[in-house]
């Protein structure tokens, strides 16, 4: 379909959802939103796309945040949660796609950026990029998923800091704390991003489904439920053409031509 906001398209087995709003530094409005639910929902659908890359436009933002316009017109409590609730469902969707999600942060990914980075799998962030959560400096907290996803991935007391002052971290320190999983060069950063995704497009794909299901559902379970959760998912990739197909490359010393089933 034709978008306004947004760009999406492939590169082989790679789908590459672009956030562009450049103007506005690719900040979230409510037609980003549906937009980018759209895509996913079209990307979950297209057998051929098995990566998803997401970046955001021009040299200055991943995204910048919330639209802070349609923040300021909010009328009462309940909009305010309704918006909320919106990103987050917009957000989940991104982290329950079963394909992997990398997000190349390109510039600022603050507030409701960082949201989105974070439902991403993977992170890999330009040298230049700035991250952060500075709703508290506008009498706000992080509405669409931050408060619980962060500490998550970096820990209860380096997530209360930066949610508690607003500062934005350089992209060297975002590594250190593990917000991000790579830093490379501004220039570098779509063609190591492409390198990645196009490798993961190559394994197999009821696999990495399985995987991230068990990594994702296991996180939110206690370690005796997780791992029969987990061997639940290994006994399903064991029954798949996948496993057959795998192993027996393995064995004849070939590459595996892996179909998703």
């Amino acid at each position: 379909m034709a978008y306004t906001n947004i760009t999406l398209h492939k590169e082989g087995a790679v789908a590459i959802l672009t956030v562009n709003r450049p103007k506005a530094l690719n900040a979230l409005d409510d037609l980003t939103f549906d937009e980018i639910a759209t895509a996913i929902g079209e990307v979950g659908a297209d057998n051929e796309a098995r990566v998803l890359l997401v970046t955001g436009s021009g040299e200055k933002a991943f995204v910048a945040g919330a639209d802070i316009p349609s923040l300021r017109a909010l009328e009462s409590a309940f909009d305010g949660a309704a918006l909320s609730r919106k990103g987050q469902e917009v957000f989940d969707l991104v982290e329950r796609l079963e394909k992997p999600v990398i997000a190349a942060i390109n510039g600022f990914a603050l507030g409701g950026g960082c949201e989105f980075a974070l439902a991403c799998d993977i992170r890999i962030a330009a040298d230049t990029a700035k991250l952060g959560f500075p709703e508290i400096n506008l009498g706000l907290i992080p509405g669409y998923g931050g408060t619980q996803r962060l500490p998550r991935l970096v820990g209860v007391s380096v997530a209360k800091r930066l949610l508690f002052t607003g500062d934005m971290v350089d992209a060297a320190t975002a590594l250190k704390i593990g917000l991000v999983d790579e830093v490379v060069g501004a220039g570098e950063l779509m063609e190591k991003a492409k390198n990645l995704a196009d490798i993961l497009s190559q394994k197999a794909p009821l696999a990495l489904r399985l995987a991230k299901r068990a990594v994702n559902e296991g996180l939110e379970s206690d370690l005796d439920r997780a791992q029969i959760l987990e061997a639940s998912l290994f006994g399903i990739a064991c029954g798949s053409e996948d496993r057959v197909e795998g192993t027996s490359a393995f064995l004849e010393k070939r590459k595996p031509s892996f179909k998703g089933r």
